[in-house]
């Protein structure tokens, strides 16, 4: 194998723990920390791993390597926060 090819290809393995890393639940719920609107906690979190809407009602949950925090979104205001056991 060329050299070039080799060493992408340790990069490549030494990098695809670090994608697969998750937070966890407390990392999660610190980074949300006084965030009172849906767009500030897609800016603090990223993209929610579930969405579940039941009219104007929305919850978003982060799965964490320790299990998952749920948020509950009323229109646009984060409303309540929980985190509960494994993530599935």
């Amino acid at each position: 194998m060329p050299r070039r090819a080799a060493t992408t290809l340790m990069l490549c393995l030494l990098a695809l723990p670090l994608a697969a890393c998750e937070p966890s639940k407390a990392d999660l719920l610190d980074k949300a920390e006084g965030i009172t609107t849906k767009q500030g906690l897609r800016d603090a979190l990223g993209k929610p791993d579930d969405i579940a809407k039941l009219g104007p009602i929305e919850t978003w949950t982060y799965h964490a390597d320790n299990g998952a925090v749920t948020f509950l979104i009323a229109g646009d205001a984060v409303t309540l926060k929980t985190a509960g056991g494994a993530a599935n």
